[in-house]
């Protein structure tokens, strides 16, 4: 393989600038150097790849089909270069660490007492973490950017290996003051008279809600409005006027004080797993297997692990 013509971090590094930041100047000012080497660096890459990569619409730059394919593989390999970084320097530490990648909702509700139990049993371990969508914790996995993840969806990749960690169940729920608050079970045929605040449709929860309303025959329910945060959902909903869908982990507390009501539903159960997911590549992590030692035990949630 030739290794003489191949581009420098530098280079990728500004073309990734001038994408996510908007252009020549503000690449420059992120990077803490002038537009004219900006501008050297991205031709550096032209000439590297033998096609331009960046072309002008007017007054904006953006990237050629070419260049498209080079900022993808450049975020890559960006990307696992601050990871190998981050883990010379737990060697350096004499450290043990484990990059955890989580979704939304158990990033909000479940990982916070997970980090800190995890913390008291193992000391001389260290988590990082992140919380994203399902998507992305996908690729991170596969690409080898993430060693363990828990997820409300179970990815579909041959690297990739899930288990079953949790039962859930979304749950329709009410704030003081609603119309149905205290009621008995509802029948379905009631759920399209409600008007809802969900969480967006790309979150792991809302696309399992959409096809179990789908298979009794909803395709559409009166969405109000959609918020990233199953907390401030919560929150919304004590003004008494609309309903939603969240995980039971998410409101458990709320409906013990009673701050939330569960209106049941006649013949449906939303019922779903919580995934552990983790690299065929990475199977012998020693901080991974303590962790999932923990997820395992079950005595941090009330929410039921899977036999």
């Amino acid at each position: 393989m030739e290794y003489l013509n191949l581009p420098d971090f530098r280079a990728l590094a500004a073309l990734r600038a001038v994408v996510e930041h908007g252009g020549v100047d503000q690449a420059g000012h992120k990077l803490h150097i002038g537009q004219p080497a900006v501008t050297k660096r991205l031709r550096t890459l032209d000439k590297c790849y033998g096609l331009p990569l960046m072309q002008r619409d007017g007054r904006r730059l953006e990237l050629t089909t070419a260049g498209q394919q080079v900022y993808e593989f450049a975020c890559l390999i960006l990307d696992h270069q601050a990871t190998l970084l981050d883990d010379i320097s737990a060697l350096r530490a004499g450290q043990k660490h484990l990059r955890l990648e989580v979704s939304h909702a158990i990033g909000e509700h479940l990982l916070p007492e997970l980090l800190l139990r995890f913390n008291e049993l193992h000391p001389s371990f260290r988590i990082d973490s992140r919380v994203g969508y399902s998507r992305r914790i996908q690729t991170q996995l596969a690409t080898g950017l993430a060693d363990l993840a828990l997820l409300e969806m179970a990815p579909k990749h041959p690297d990739i290996l899930v288990q079953k960690w949790l039962e859930d169940e979304l749950v329709l729920v009410c704030g003081p003051g609603h119309a149905f608050w205290g009621t008995d079970p509802i029948p379905a045929t009631r759920l399209d008279t409600l008007l809802y605040v969900l969480r967006e449709a790309s979150a792991a929860m809302r696309v399992i809600l959409d096809k179990a309303l789908a298979e009794i025959g909803l395709q559409e329910i009166p969405v109000a409005m959609e918020v990233g945060s199953n907390d401030t959902i919560i929150e919304m909903l004590q003004g008494g006027r609309h309903v939603s869908f969240l995980p039971r982990f998410a409101v458990q507390e709320a409906l013990a004080e009673g701050s939330l009501f569960h209106i049941k539903i006649q013949g449906l159960h939303i019922m779903r797993t919580l995934w552990i997911a983790r690299t065929r590549a990475n199977l012998t992590n020693p901080v991974a297997e303590a962790f999932i030692d923990l997820l395992r035990d079950g005595q941090f949630t009330s929410t039921r692990p899977v036999a």
